[in-house]
């Protein structure tokens, strides 16, 4: 069984088939899903979507590009939607300077806010960081009781030996079976087999050889498949160690 740790199932790219969709999972071998939030309606969204299939997690944040709406009643909505028993991480959250809109001089405060919320209740993080390597890993050193995934790495294999000191496991998507792909690929080779997580981050991010089309849950055997090449191993042992770091990560049993 795969576990699909990072999906926006949720996402308008599905209002034609999702239900064909979920219906199709278990015939790929896919049997659980952490889906997330990019802000306020996405969380809802994806809370909806756990209540609806039990298979499926919610996490709840704001990602970058929503930064400048976070303030203290949009915190405060989160820590409510933490309650319910089918969130299980905080997220996406961090940071990304790309674009870098909003400016970083927001998203660092929104980052910081809800890195605090994460150590306030005790729960996990997703973690979006996309050139910006040294603020992220600054910020997070900060918060030494929180840990999570950096997901859709990017960062360099000195960046991730540090984060499996501090706990944290790191997310490969479909990136990692592009050709150009040298540092995931670098970094998938090396990992400690305890820390890895599998995901689509779908709608987005399609493993070859569907790169370029519209992503989602029942592709993540692929990235499996890709990575245990990379390792010399069975795919066996991919699926079942990811799925195993997503249930202890995300404390589902």
């Amino acid at each position: 069984m795969y576990f699909d740790s990072h999906a926006h199932l949720d996402d308008r790219a599905f209002d034609a088939d999702r239900d064909e969709i979920f219906d199709s999972l278990a015939d790929h071998g896919v049997g659980r899903i952490m889906n997330i939030g990019c802000d306020l309606s996405s969380s809802l969204r994806s809370i909806r979507l756990a209540h609806k299939y039990p298979f499926v997690w919610a996490a709840v944040g704001s990602h970058p590009d929503d930064a400048a709406s976070v303030n203290d009643e949009l915190l405060a909505m989160y820590r409510q939607l933490c309650a319910d028993e089918r969130v299980k991480a905080i997220g996406e959250i961090g940071l990304d300077y790309h674009y870098e809109d909003p400016p970083r001089e927001v998203q660092l405060p929104a980052f910081r806010r809800q890195l605090e919320l994460a150590a306030e209740l005790d729960l996990p993080v997703i973690v979006h960081e996309r050139e910006a390597h040294a603020d992220g890993m600054e910020l997070i050193r900060q918060f030494p009781q929180v840990t999570g995934v950096f997901h859709c790495y990017s960062g360099s294999l000195e960046q991730a030996k540090e984060l499996v000191r501090r706990g944290w496991y790191i997310g490969f998507t479909g990136v990692v079976t592009f050709k150009n792909a040298r540092k995931a690929v670098e970094v998938a080779q090396w990992m400690p087999l305890d820390r890895i997580l599998i995901e689509t981050d779908c709608p987005y991010m399609s493993p070859e050889p569907f790169r370029g089309r519209r992503n989602d849950s029942r592709r993540v055997p692929l990235v499996a498949q890709k990575i245990a090449e990379l390792r010399g191993v069975d795919p066996e042992v991919i699926e079942q160690a990811t799925t195993e770091n997503a249930n202890r990560l995300f404390r589902i049993e």
